[in-house]
């Protein structure tokens, strides 16, 4: 399912309004007929008390035809504006017409007291405030009803989007609307999937409210939920060989986890064969536990990192794989940084950097620029602030954006981890991945995704969706994880060790349940 920025949908409804003839009266109506199919689905309406929030604009007047829609099915409505019923316009002020006409009782209210008897009494409250145009800090009037809305314990039913976040970030502007369900018009907005508007919207429903495939399918929306691939199937004659070779650079005195969760878990995600070039002197402990990985020790540093010497041996080994991995647990020594720097201009083969590697090359992006084999990057927040040269919060601004640039101008595939990790493209597409929880936030997760992309590549998919799938498999992993042990605790080998029952699922069919979450939104 594509997802669009708030210019976007601005531009969608134009098209369908000019080139197709719907008119903005028949959008509006099936939007707030989407709201109230949503509400009679999951919570009822005949003989229930709603109270629907409204602004002077179009989000305001979906709300208005939602109210429309429950009054005319038995539901005892009360409707507040917020604002100044003169400013509503087009589709909005006829909405406003007719609702005057019907035994609705609909006031404006200058302070949330006004309505505080009311939400009291109501059974579920419809939230048509803000929208998704929203672009200041949400204050006064507008801050109070909000905050009497989260602390009413009622349901809630957001239109389009909880009000008070952001549409092109998922960023609460101060303060949002916390609400069990949300009904996203055209398309979903980044906003609705993006954290912390994900987790405020509730259940998420979208309704096309009429726009043909041609406009809410396009190629020219780059921004999409990343949906699992078919895994090729193992052939029953197979060998390691037929299921990928990789080799991974990793390791440093002291640092003995990463380079054995991230060759681990390509095994353990259905790779063949994990060659790890680590330390000398940490093999042997490596080795004792994971003695599946086949090791090519290495001259280390004064420091216990890989020397800058290796580069030759290691070059040639590159030479024989399928994929090379550098970074997981290097160390940041100088000559070990210098040595990343010179593997990334040299190895011809598809490279994934992470983690201390990243760290290297952000010394040098020319080595990046410079490549003629497929780069993938897998930053954190603070890893893509040091490739970019932005602060943490100008990220965190603008995630999508960012991300699309820096694809781009380093021609590399970026998967920038964390809630809802986003896959970056150098040709400006932008996946979204719905797998995952918070007790993934632990030390070594990264290293187990390495692997994981590294395996779905040698499996055989295409190495553009074998990053995105590996981001999704690495996720589901954590969730069957946190199923049975809860997010608390989950550790970087849990994630391991489910990477297995991720790949069966995956194989014989995820659950309906897992379908529909990892989908992003329901259609309505």
């Amino acid at each position: 399912m594509k997802v669009s920025t708030v210019s976007e949908m601005r531009e969608l409804d134009r098209r369908a309004i000019e080139e197709f003839g719907i008119e903005t009266n028949l959008l509006m109506e099936n939007a707030g007929q989407a709201v109230y199919f949503a509400i009679l689905k999951e919570f009822g309406v005949k003989g229930k008390r709603f109270v629907v929030f409204c602004g002077p604009g179009h989000n305001g007047g979906d709300g208005l035809v939602v109210a429309r829609k429950l009054h005319s099915s038995g539901g005892d409505v009360k409707v507040f504006i917020l604002g100044d019923p003169a400013k509503f316009d087009g589709a909005a002020r006829a909405n406003f017409d007719i609702a005057s006409r019907l035994s609705i009782e609909m006031r404006r209210i200058a302070s949330a007291e006004e309505a505080e008897a009311e939400i009291a009494y109501c059974d579920g409250i419809v939230d048509a405030i803000l929208g998704t145009g929203l672009s200041r800090e949400v204050t006064g009037l507008y801050r109070d009803v909000i905050e009497r809305i989260n602390a009413s314990g009622k349901a809630v039913f957001s239109v389009d989007i909880p009000s008070g976040i952001h549409g092109d970030t998922g960023k609460a502007m101060g303060v949002a609307v916390r609400a069990d369900v949300t009904v996203a018009f055209g398309l979903p907005k980044i906003g609705n999937v993006l954290f912390p508007g994900y987790d405020l919207g509730g259940t998420l429903y979208v309704s096309h409210i009429s726009f043909p495939p041609c406009l809410y399918d396009a190629d020219t929306l780059k921004i999409e939920i990343s949906a699992p691939a078919e895994i090729p199937p193992r052939g029953k004659d197979a060998h390691k060989g037929d299921f990928g070779e990789a080799l991974f650079v990793a390791g440093a005195a002291g640092y003995f986890g990463a380079p054995s969760f991230s060759a681990l878990s390509f095994l353990k995600a259905g790779g063949g064969y994990a060659r790890l070039a680590a330390p000398r002197s940490i093999v042997p402990f490596i080795g004792g536990k994971d003695s599946e990985i086949v090791f090519h020790p290495q001259a280390e540093t004064d420091a216990g990192s890989v020397a800058l010497r290796n580069k030759p041996a290691l070059l040639e080994i590159a030479g024989r794989v399928d994929m090379v991995i550098v970074g997981p647990g290097l160390s940041l020594d100088p000559e070990t940084q210098r040595l990343v720097r010179e593997l990334t201009a040299e190895i011809d083969k598809p490279l994934l950097i992470d983690g201390d590697g990243i760290t290297a090359v952000c010394q040098d992006l020319d080595v990046l620029k410079g490549r003629r084999a497929a780069t993938i990057l897998t930053p954190h927040l603070g890893e893509m602030s040091r490739l970019t040269g932005r602060t943490v919060r100008e990220i965190e601004n603008d995630k999508i954006g960012i991300l699309q640039h820096t694809a781009t101008a380093l021609n590399a595939v970026i998967v920038l981890k964390g809630a809802h990790s986003l896959i970056g493209y150098p040709d400006g597409r932008v996946f979204i991945n719905m797998s995952g929880n918070s007790g993934m936030a632990t030390a070594g997760s990264g290293d187990v995704l390495t692997g994981t992309i590294a395996a779905m590549f040698g499996l055989g998919l295409p190495l553009e969706i074998a990053v995105r799938q590996g981001v999704f498999v690495h996720g589901l992993a954590g969730d069957l994880a946190a199923q049975d042990k809860g997010e608390d605790g989950i550790t970087a080998q849990d994630i391991l060790d489910y990477l297995p029952a991720a790949m069966k699922m995956i194989r014989h069919g995820l659950s309906e349940a897992l379908q529909e979450r990892y989908a992003g939104a329901r259609v309505i």
